[in-house]
């Protein structure tokens, strides 16, 4: 089972928590900036390689 740890909340978007952190499969990544999103998705040309695109168009990179 994949365990996900959230840092402190720092915002919402959508209704939906921003948190400062998150540690998900062995990775940590912290909140970068929103994606630009569309009625039909959020592209994915925006990420960086480092990058990670949670839900609702919160993009995260990978720390450290």
């Amino acid at each position: 089972m994949k365990q996900v740890q959230y840092g402190p909340r720092i915002g919402s978007h959508l209704g939906k928590p921003i948190y400062k952190t998150i540690e998900h499969n062995g990775y940590r990544y912290e909140y970068d900036r929103l994606a630009w999103c569309n009625e039909e998705g959020c592209p994915l040309h925006q990420l960086a390689a480092n990058e990670v695109l949670f839900k609702p168009g919160l993009i995260y990179r990978l720390a450290g």
